[in-house]
């Protein structure tokens, strides 16, 4: 069991910092559907495991890496 409570969602921000991207790509990413995200009122907070499986489905293939 982790000592420290780890936050469960990521500012925009965080999200794009943790993607190598800028702030700007994450919410144009996020106004059309393609970054996972939660609206709480006007705060936008990208869900830590929705972004995990985000990345992993979006992985290259290994066969794409090498073409």
């Amino acid at each position: 069991m982790p000592t420290e409570l780890e936050k469960l969602t990521l500012t925009v921000d965080e999200a794009a910092q943790l993607l190598g991207i800028g702030r700007g790509l994450a919410s144009s990413m996020i106004r059309e559907g393609r970054l996972p995200h939660l609206r709480f009122g006007k705060r936008i907070v990208v869900p830590r495991k929705a972004l995990e499986r985000f990345l992993e489905e979006t992985r290259p293939r290994q066969e794409e890496v090498y073409e």
